[in-house]
């Protein structure tokens, strides 16, 4: 088998207009069609990845379990989102591999920003 790249994340939500309104107002995602899958939620497009948001009304968000954006500018991108309104957490340095950046969705998820050292 050879995979050729993720697809997409598939991340539960409490209230989709909510997170609807943080993926696409504060983050900058893009909608995607999605077909008629009988439950509330909502496919969105960050570069060539897709994020497929599911309304569940009892979910609660696992503490360490998230996925990440890669940013080009984590301080720029860190200043937007406190600006937003959004707490974040100090930037942590992987040596020689990435800066890294954690915060939550309204749901709880974990999300982290990535900035690449290479």
């Amino acid at each position: 088998m050879r995979l050729a790249g993720v697809h997409h994340v598939s991340l539960n939500v409490r209230n989709i207009d909510e997170a609807a309104t943080f993926y696409l107002d504060v983050l900058g995602l893009e909608v995607l069609p999605r077909p008629d899958l009988g439950f509330a939620g909502l496919w969105l497009g960050s570069g060539s990845q897709q994020i497929h948001l599911m309304e569940v009304k009892d979910h609660d968000a696992s503490e360490s379990q998230h996925f990440a954006f890669r940013v080009d500018d984590l301080d720029g991108a860190l200043a937007e989102l406190r600006a937003r309104g959004v707490h974040v957490s100090r930037v942590l340095d992987v040596s020689d591999v990435c800066r890294q950046a954690f915060f939550r969705d309204p749901s709880g998820n974990l999300i982290e920003l990535n900035e690449p050292r290479s």
